[in-house]
Parts: structure tokens; sequence; C-alpha cells
């Protein structure tokens, strides 16, 4: 894979980012109120972010509310010399949420929301045993993916800021009954996640004030997660990890839901297998991502094993290709 190397961001446009991480439609005018800059300054600095892909808005469903959505996490172990290949593959494939290349180079986590038990067998029992380049694989069922991980936003806003940019979420969101339109504005804020309500009624032939009820009808019952895709890297993340852990049962959702809410997490997942917590972590450095392990994983008392992979790089996020990964 060749990559495209980006400087770090300064601290204006790495704020700016965070926020949109925090609040990804978010108004120029509100963004600049938070971070006590002018709306003009945010235009002027964001919109080349998005224009040139270092920031892109999109949406992803909460397969809770998707019956039909079978959400499988794949760890596959390849051949060196053929990890990039795979990898790509599997970032072309419009099921594919997460793909990352793991630990020394010769394995790839993905994460699928795959369309019903065919396509899983498919992928099983087919497509995956006829890649000679595959060597083994393991595969997890998501259980339940514990939102409080999708508030992480770099850890470069302060909770004054974060309170002020994100709406108050009930405590038990009233999951909506999907309409045929939700269909269809699913599909188009998965395209661009800051499409204008005016563009999202086009879309989904309704009218604008019809669009925004459906959308915060979505987005408040958690069926749909707005999310801002940024290589972490320009943020100053320089160490990523995912932790494969095992937890006594019965203290399976206090746990999860206690990392889910770390603010160095950013996804968090109960899952089938060997391990049954899968947890994305993202740190500034390796001494940060030693002391989360120690202080934060070591302090929870429910955790029997604990496997660390580090993040080598990420091609594919939030359902979007990275610019310069393939």
């Amino acid at each position: 894979m060749e990559k495209v190397r980006h400087h770090r961001l300064n601290e204006t446009d790495s704020r700016i980012a965070a926020a949109m991480l925090a609040a990804p439609r978010a108004s120029w005018r509100t963004v600049g109120r938070v971070l006590g800059i002018s709306e003009r300054t945010v235009v002027r600095r964001a919109a080349p972010l998005f224009g040139d892909g270092t920031l892109r808005a999109t949406a992803v469903r909460n397969p809770a509310h998707f019956p039909e959505l079978i959400p499988l996490a794949l760890r596959i172990r390849c051949k060196p010399n053929r990890i990039s290949a795979i990898a790509a593959t599997l970032a072309r494939r419009p099921d594919t949420i997460w793909v990352d290349v793991l630990g020394g180079g010769d394995e790839i986590c993905t994460i699928l929301f795959l369309d019903g038990p065919d396509a899983r067998n498919n992928l099983l029992l087919r497509d995956l045993p006829a890649t000679p380049a595959v060597q083994s694989w393991t595969s997890h069922v998501l259980l339940r993916v514990f939102p409080a991980a999708f508030d992480w936003s770099g850890g470069l806003l302060r909770q004054t800021e974060l309170t002020s940019l994100r709406p108050d979420m009930p405590a038990a969101p009233t999951r909506p009954v999907l309409q045929p339109l939700d269909h269809q504005l699913i599909t188009a804020l998965t395209e661009d996640g800051r499409a204008s309500y005016t563009d999202l009624a086009r879309r989904a032939d309704t009218t604008a004030l019809t669009a925004r009820r459906r959308v915060e009808a979505l987005v408040g019952g958690q069926v749909l997660r707005l999310a801002t895709e940024v290589d972490l890297a320009r943020l100053g993340i320089r160490a990523e990890a995912l932790l494969w852990i095992t937890v006594a049962p019965g203290g399976l959702e206090e746990t999860g839901l206690r990392l889910s809410r770390h603010p160095q997490v950013r996804f968090a997942s109960a899952t089938t297998g060997h391990a049954n917590l899968l947890v994305a972590v993202a740190a500034t450095d390796l001494n940060t991502l030693y002391h989360f392990l120690s202080d934060t994983v070591g302090a929870l008392e429910h955790i029997t094993t604990l496997e660390v992979t580090p993040i080598l790089t990420g091609v594919k996020r939030t359902g979007l290709v990275r610019p310069g990964s393939l």
C-alpha cells in the first residue's frame, strides 16, 4: 500500500477536527462559538479539510436496529507479502466498516455488517477458503456495541466544549419505527454526513422539515450514528491498538460500559469467541497506551485475560477507505 504522507494539523485545525468528531453536523457558527473563534475562521479552515479528504463526514447504521445485518469482526492471518492486497480487497467491499493491519504485518482485523446468513456463509465458507494468501481466520459476532465510545473526540476539547457541542441525549432513547424514506436518508448521509436538509429532502423526495425530523429521530434513537473520519496521526495520535479482553460473564456489561466511557476508547463491543470484549484504543504515544493498560484496564476486577494487538495502519474506517491507503 503506497502511503500519502500528511503533516500534523495545527492547533486550530485540530480543534476544529475534534469538534467535527464530537458533533459531525454541528453548524460552523456553533463550532466557532464553542471554540472561541469566528465563524469565518471555521469556514476558512474547515472547508479545505473536507475538500481534500482530510475530514470526511458519513453515517453508520446501528446493527441492533437492523435485524437483517450480521455484525462480524474477523481476524485474518495472511501471507505477509500479500497482506496489502488482501486489505485492499476487503476495503473495497461495501459491507466492511473498518479494515486495519495489525501486529507484525501478517494479520488484518475487519468489521463487517453482513446482509444476512447467506452473505456470512459465502464469506466464511467460500470466499476466504478460496483465497490462497489467507492462512487462517477467526470470526467474532458483535453482540452489543457500547455507544458511549462513539463520543470519542481525540482528547483535544475540554468537557465544557464537548457538552456545548453535543445535544442532550435521552437516557433511554426511543427507537423510531423505520419508514421507507429513512432508508433513502441513511444512504444519503452515508455518502455525505453533512449534506443539507434540502439536499437530503431531494434525495428522499420529501420536505426539508420532514428530512430534519427523521434524521433527528434516527440519531436520537441511536438507529444511526453520525461520524467524521480523519487520519488520527494528523491529530497527534501515534499509538492505536485493539484489545481482546476476556471478562467474567457477570461483569461484561459493567466492564464494557466503563471502558467505553474512557476518553482514549473509540470503540467497544461485546463479542463471541475466546475474548468476549473488543476495545479499540487511541493514545498519543506508547507510554500513554501503557498507562491505560496498567492503570485503567488493570484496575477492572472482572478481567481475566488481555491480548493487545497494535494497529500498524488503518485502511478503512467508518465505512470509508482512507486516501492513499490502497
